[in-house]
């Protein structure tokens, strides 16, 4: 690794010097490469030292370049009207999800998120379908969208969040136990609403650099992964006393 790194400066050829100062005849070069393996041996701390200011400042300008996306997207994250909401539908408070029905992860989440809407009435959840495990979650998120046009999401993403997977059985099973009907949300799940929020999704999702499911965005603050409910609630107390 520190041969690697030092390669390039130790190997700088002369004309590269040239442009700065009088070239280096090949004893002084070989001076100045002795007198940098010798610091470096003598001071190991210096190159670790320069190793993680350099990784400070990448992930400093990758965290700048999240936030402006966030700030870039954010508004249509929150004003998507094509998307399905749990909790206060004017809530204040946004806290939108990227999720997968066939993520394990989300599945964990789930209950976590009826809980909070529950204990947070200016709290509104916008659900991000984002499919990206296979045909049987997109086939689960075309239901899910479509089942918004009967105003019935979050009695079927309940139901469906509790089945043991999301698939064309699960979603028939999930559409009865929220009331639906079948053949209505069937024909939704080809409307180009439908086909616009995925579709938005996956460009969303490379614009904000997020790699998986679930993906929690309140605020400005987007954090990856599975989250405790203490978390969670803690994010959205901030932005409440934010807002």
């Amino acid at each position: 690794m520190l041969a690697v790194f030092l390669w390039p400066l130790i190997s700088l050829p002369t004309t590269s010097l040239a442009q700065q100062s009088t070239p280096l005849d090949q004893v002084g070069q070989e001076g100045i490469k002795a007198l940098i393996l010798q610091t470096i041996r003598e001071n190991p701390e210096v190159l670790v030292d320069t190793l993680l200011a350099f990784q400070e400042e990448a992930q400093a300008q990758a965290q700048a370049e999240q936030r402006a996306a966030t700030q870039r997207v954010g508004d249509l994250l929150r004003a998507d009207p094509n998307t399905g909401v749990m909790g206060n539908p004017e809530g204040e408070i946004v806290l939108v999800e990227f999720f997968d029905y066939n993520c394990p992860y989300c599945r964990r989440a789930a209950p976590v998120l009826f809980e909070l809407s529950e204990e947070n009435p200016d709290l509104r959840i916008i659900m991000r379908e984002w499919p990206i495990i296979g045909p049987d979650s997109e086939l689960a998120a075309r239901a899910s969208l479509a089942a918004t046009q009967q105003d019935k999401f979050e009695a079927f993403h309940e139901a469906l969040m509790a089945q043991p997977r999301a698939n064309a059985v699960m979603i028939r099973r999930a559409a009865e136990q929220a009331g639906l009907d079948y053949d209505q949300l069937q024909a939704d799940m080809g409307a180009p609403e439908v086909d616009a929020h995925i579709a938005t999704s996956h460009d969303l999702a490379r614009q904000l650099g997020i790699s998986g499911t679930p993906t929690f965005l309140i605020g400005e603050t987007l954090v990856p992964g599975l989250l405790e409910k203490a978390d969670l609630q803690a994010l959205i107390a901030e932005a409440g006393d934010v807002n």
